[in-house]
């Protein structure tokens, strides 16, 4: 796992697919997304690393179930003692309670998902113990209060994180920067596209100066002009 400095509070932590990010206020830590399975102990390490413990990552907010988001995030939170928040439509899939829907893939998607299938790791999450619930316009407590989006489209209960303060936005999967030139694109694999282009929509018109992808590089500087220019084009 790749640990890269984007703010002098913020990281971010990249898999071999997706990646998460450590937010850090004066007093606590928090984690947005939680990787894949196997990801809780490298999370704790980078945690270390950075001279902090786990015990200091408070809460890990989930933007959405899918499993390079979550499958670490019962193994974190059982070494961390961190609370899991999550909106409450995909929470019950966060908990093992039950699959959650599959994706309608596009055509031009298949090979893509195909290709990251493969590098996934093999074996079953270990679910949080509880999982809180958050809905949209929730304010939490961290950043100076950092505002809960609901974008349903990637799934149905997929949130954003937008740090008004800081001006920092977390998109989860609602956007992607593509992996061969980083342009800001909308995200794939989704639930409902048409649904996802209008979240999208509503993310734009934050006054966002960072924005963090659950896949690709951040923007850091300008995030909502791109967002804007993204938004526009569909």
């Amino acid at each position: 796992m790749d640990v890269i400095e984007l703010l002098p509070r913020l990281h971010l932590l990249r898999f071999p697919v997706g990646q998460a990010y450590l937010w850090r206020d004066d007093d606590a830590l928090t984690l947005i997304d939680a990787g894949t399975i196997g990801a809780g102990r490298v999370i704790a390490d980078a945690v270390t690393a950075l001279g902090y413990t786990p015990g200091d990552v408070r809460r890990i907010v989930l933007t959405h179930f899918h499993e390079d988001h979550v499958g670490g995030a019962g193994e974190f939170a059982a070494l961390s003692g961190a609370e899991v928040l999550a909106h409450d439509l995909d929470a019950p899939f966060i908990r093992g309670e039950r699959p959650g829907p599959p994706a309608r893939f596009e055509d031009w998607e298949l090979p893509i998902h195909a290709a990251a299938v493969k590098l996934l790791p093999e074996g079953t999450p270990v679910p949080p113990a509880s999982v809180t619930a958050v809905s949209d316009g929730d304010v939490l407590d961290l950043g100076g209060g950092a505002r809960v989006v609901h974008v349903p489209g990637h799934t149905d209960g997929s949130i954003a994180l937008f740090l008004p303060a800081h001006r920092v936005l977390f998109t989860g999967d609602t956007v992607a920067a593509s992996l061969t030139d980083g342009t800001v694109i909308p995200g794939v694999f989704n639930l409902d596209r048409r649904q996802l282009l209008a979240s999208l929509g509503r993310l734009a018109e934050l006054d966002a100066d960072v924005a963090c992808f659950g896949h690709g590089d951040a923007v850091v500087g300008g995030a909502a002009a791109e967002l804007r220019k993204v938004a526009s084009a569909r």
